[in-house]
Formats: C-alpha cells, structure tokens, sequence
C-alpha cells in the first residue's frame, strides 16, 4: 500500500508543477509570456520525513495565443524523476485542462481560476487530489501545492523564466 501511496504524492507533485501556467501581473494576453523554457528548485514534504529538494524544468508551448498553453515537465530529486505533459485552456478567469505523467502512467484534470495573475486550482486523478497557489511576476514563479492525507504534503518551487 506503501507504493500506492509514494506513487500519488508523486504525481500529486508533478501535477502541481504542471499548472505553473499563469497569468503575468501586466495587462498582456493570459499565457503569452510563459512560453520558452523555465527552471529551478524548491522543496517537498513527505508527511512522515524532512525535507526533500527537487529540482524541475519545464517547457511551455503556446498553442492558442492567449489562451491555450501545452508543457512538458521534467522534474528530480534524490528519490525519484517524474516526466509531465499538460494541455490547459483558459476562458474568462476559468482555468481547465488534462495532464499525464509518463514515468507512473497516471493522469487527471486541472480545473481553478486565475485572477489578477494569481491561479488557484485544484489537481485530481484517480490518486491524487491538491490544492496549488502559483503566483507569476515578470521572469519568476512561485507556487505552493499543498496535499493533506497524501504520503507528500506538500511541494513549493519557485522558477526563473531562461534567457534566449
């Protein structure tokens, strides 16, 4: 039952990462700004252990201007990898999209809001449900997944936006 459970905190922080599409602060289209490639690091909380760093990269395609954004997700840590994809839509301050995860072979839906450049959403599949925070400003994100009851409680990553 171990695994089970190791296995939806894992997805439970790849499908975190993948709703790091947000709306910029400045008034420009809602995904426009997020394609390219963005990198960094933070922290998961196992709810029976310290502490762990991750390290994550993430690819942003924009597939509608403005509306539509497609990613693939690569994240590391000392305990495992996870590889992600995402499709997410936005309509109005209405976020909704589908993401998979290669490695475990599980997937789910996206489903939140995003106002003034601040998303709020949930995450659910069949053994995963969180809630994520992500705030975007210029070339950085941050975001903040939080799982109660699941083996990993929580994950907070903060990304830069890499340079052309």
């Amino acid at each position: 039952m171990r695994l089970n459970s190791l296995l939806a905190a894992r997805l439970g922080a790849g499908a975190a990462c993948l709703v790091l599409v947000s709306n910029p602060v400045r008034a420009e289209p809602v995904f426009d700004s997020l394609g390219g490639t963005w990198s960094g690091a933070g922290t998961m909380k196992p709810s029976d252990g310290p502490r762990e760093k991750v390290r994550c990269k993430v690819g942003y395609t924009i597939t509608k201007p403005g509306r539509s954004v497609s990613l693939d997700l690569r994240c590391a840590s000392d305990a495992y990898k996870m590889v992600l994809s995402a499709n997410i839509d936005q309509n109005g301050t209405e976020l909704s999209g589908n993401w998979f995860e290669s490695e475990y072979r599980q997937g789910g839906k996206v489903y939140g809001t995003n106002k003034d450049g601040l998303i709020e959403a949930r995450i659910d599949g069949n053994t995963v449900a969180a809630l994520v925070t992500i705030q975007t400003k210029a070339n950085h994100q941050s975001f903040l997944m939080e799982a109660p009851g699941s083996w990993m409680s929580e994950v907070a990553i903060e990304l830069n936006k890499e340079a052309k």
